[in-house]
């Protein structure tokens, strides 16, 4: 089985894969001409513009349950295990792929807004949804929607509920299997209420979470203010192989980076449309900018402080992939929250295992709350009719798949967490790469009607964009009678 996990991982992120992800990003970035950039204060400000309906989430609660998707492991394990692997430079690769990522983001989400469907009172979509509609290719979208269920019920919330529960027994004592029945009830409680319930959840929970992390990371970096230089110094020539001694591990600088960085901003996976088309909003490129702005939260501000704090405090170890080490600051400890939680030792040592156990059950819970929803997205998907055993079937093999992963041991959690990741992000970007002229379309339209001093309402017959669900139709014909009403009165 260990073979099976290895082969497989190797084949999903070759060379050739980590290729096609910063070359995807690359060129939606030259194509929208550098979206990320140019609207960046404009992503902030779509925030807090409109509000929640019966159908759809508010567009800042869809920006919380992906954040709430981006947020988690990854940023506080993710990162300890790029450096162990690829050294600081891997850090840049992160950087790098959040960036071109964000630009890819955009595109996955807008398109999750064009083609949105309306199901049992609610918005729903996503790739599965958008492959289907825009590209007319059923069997690409039931191979999506397929591993889709499999990675968001069994793979992905097993590698979050094993870092929560073996995070809290080392910080607090606690049993393994209490912290896993403990997650089991929270999540039955939560999560199971829709897209509307685990939003008004994260929007609380997400900026508190990341908030209290950033402010910890920022006394520490604070502290250590005058090694800023030469750490982002380091990271930069580990980053092209001109620091002599991370040069043996260039080629893994890149990989890791880009994998980890996929891994915790999710950019291009396809988890954060599902999110994003649960949104109530007149345009689908507000939601897509929303969406490309939590990429820059996940990785530019959360990952990149816990790349610091451990950084600053040479808490970490790198292998040169041999079986030896390049550095072996910390001789014994396997990479993981072990890193995170020495260096903000360092400053605070009475309070740091518990510290980074509270963050990161935060973190993975309200991530493993997000993967749930997407597979509950794909589930109505492949549903055609309204399947309460099923649905309760799948929910309780979660459960089921969350309580196995609290009480196992982590050593696989995290290859099988990325097959499942890879999986869905080659047939993504390879969907998004067919399929992005319909957002670009929206963009131009988007930008067209902003310059003529309105508020920019999404019209697809208009635009020419076909095999729309009648959303649209029916958004268009409830904001007239809005606006007539308004006139009359």
């Amino acid at each position: 089985m260990e073979n099976i996990i290895k082969i497989a991982n190797d084949l999903i992120w070759s060379n050739v894969f980590i290729a096609l992800c910063l070359i995807a990003g690359l060129f939606f970035s030259i194509r929208t001409k550098f979206v990320q950039v140019r609207f960046f204060r404009h992503m902030i400000k779509l925030l807090f513009t409109e509000g929640s309906s019966d159908k759809g989430v508010s567009p800042f609660q869809a920006f919380s349950i992906a954040i709430a998707g981006r947020v988690g492991v990854g940023n506080i394990v993710g990162v300890a295990t790029a450096i162990a692997a690829g050294g600081p430079g891997a850090i840049f690769w992160m950087w790098m792929i959040a960036f071109l990522g964000s630009a890819s983001a955009f595109v996955e989400s807008t398109l999750a807004q064009i083609y949105k469907v309306e199901k049992n009172g609610q918005y729903c979509g996503g790739p599965a949804f958008y492959i289907e509609r825009g590209m007319k290719n059923k069997a690409f979208a039931l191979a999506f929607s397929i591993i889709t269920i499999i990675s968001c019920s069994l793979f992905l919330p097993s590698v979050q509920s094993n870092s929560i529960s073996i995070s809290i027994q080392n910080a607090f004592d606690i049993p393994q299997w209490f912290t896993g029945i403990f997650i089991c009830i929270f999540l039955a409680m939560t999560v199971f209420g829709g897209a509307k319930k685990i939003g008004r959840i994260a929007q609380v929970i997400v900026p508190f979470m990341a908030v209290a992390y950033i402010l910890m990371a920022l006394i520490i970096i604070g502290s250590n203010i005058q090694e800023v230089p030469s750490i982002f110094a380091l990271i930069f020539k580990s980053a092209f192989n001109l620091e002599a001694t991370f040069g043996g591990v260039f080629g893994s600088a890149i990989a890791w980076g880009v994998k980890r960085g996929i891994y915790s901003n999710e950019a291009g996976q396809g988890t954060a449309p599902h999110a994003a088309a649960a949104s109530e909003t007149s345009h689908p490129v507000k939601q897509g900018l929303v969406q490309a702005f939590s990429v820059y939260i996940d990785t530019l501000f959360v990952c990149t402080a816990t790349a610091l704090m451990i950084l600053f405090t040479q808490q970490y170890n790198v292998a040169d992939g041999t079986g030896g080490f390049i550095v072996n600051n910390l001789p014994g400890i396997e990479p993981g929250s072990e890193y995170t939680v020495r260096a903000i030792g360092t400053h605070f040592p009475k309070i740091a295992s518990q510290f980074v156990a509270i963050a990161l059950t935060f973190f993975a819970l309200t991530t493993t709350m997000s993967y749930i929803f997407i597979a509950e997205s794909n589930f109505e998907y492949l549903s055609k009719k309204r399947n309460i055993v099923l649905r309760w079937a799948m929910r309780i093999i979660i459960l089921g798949a969350v309580y196995v992963a609290a009480i196992s041991e982590p050593s696989k959690a995290w290859d099988i967490g990325d097959i499942g990741v890879g999986a869905m992000a080659w047939i993504n970007i390879i969907a998004i790469l067919l399929l992005y002229k319909p957002a670009m379309k929206a963009l131009d339209d988007y930008i067209a009607q902003r310059k003529e001093g309105k508020d920019p309402i999404f019209d697809p017959d208009k635009l020419g964009i076909e095999n729309t669900s009648g959303v649209w139709r029916k958004i268009l014909q409830e904001r007239a009678w809005e606006n007539k009403h308004k006139t009359d009165k």
